[in-house]
């Protein structure tokens, strides 16, 4: 599902990843741990698409079989929509939307039909126990609710892989718990690859594989 090769990251003179080597197989969990500045979250970000590694380092990047570092912005884009659900530690919920429209945000981008999103949605609402929320808005929503709401946002097109960067850093215990168990059963039920990106141990060691990152690097 994801093969990466030399993956290099500068910030001007500032050298975060330094050579990372990545292999993941489809249905996978895989967790990303390390102490803060180790550059999980950069690493994240480049295998999220999110960020381009640094070019002049011969890295290579595959998806899927696509060549991810040979793609314009634009069909970069196309192929992060279609193919890459992404969860956040905050959730990242647009306020002034409800839980439903906040959904279906990315099947819209798709250029999904309004009806078809909407059914989509409300079936990824209803696995997730959120049936009775569907026209609030993330304010009225406890903030397991508010993370739920962000799982179906990320499913809703049916991508191969799941990327999440500290997912239950802002839950309490009880959510957290509920969360983890949440993208095993999503594993099971829809054959999904997570990367996740977390502090939790727990969480960590749940994982089908568990990578360490220091300075940069995969130990």
């Amino acid at each position: 599902m994801i093969k990466a090769t030399n993956i290099h990251k500068y910030y001007n003179d500032l050298h975060v990843l330094k050579g990372v080597h990545l292999n993941i197989q489809k249905g996978e969990i895989v967790s990303i741990v390390g102490a803060s500045g180790a550059g999980k979250t950069t690493l994240l970000q480049i295998l999220g698409t999110l960020d381009r590694a640094s070019s002049k380092d011969h890295s290579t990047l595959h998806i899927n079989n696509v060549d991810i570092l040979g793609l314009s912005d634009k069909n970069l884009a196309k192929f992060r929509n279609e193919h890459i659900g992404f969860i956040f530690q905050f959730h990242q919920l647009l306020p002034e939307f409800t839980a439903l429209e906040n959904v279906c945000l990315p099947a819209f981008i798709k250029k999904t039909a309004k009806a078809d999103a909407e059914k989509r949605a409300k079936e990824l609402l209803n696995f997730l126990g959120l049936s009775h929320r569907y026209n609030h808005k993330p304010g009225e929503l406890s903030g397991g609710e508010q993370q739920r709401v962000a799982v179906a946002r990320a499913l809703i097109n049916n991508p191969e892989l799941i990327f999440a960067d500290e997912p239950s850093g802002n839950l309490d215990s009880e959510s957290a718990e509920n969360l983890h168990n949440l993208f095993f059963k999503l594993r099971d039920e829809f054959g999904q690859t997570f990367v996740i990106v977390t502090h939790n141990e727990e969480l960590a060691d749940m994982a089908d594989r568990k990578l360490v990152m220091v300075d940069g690097k995969i130990v």
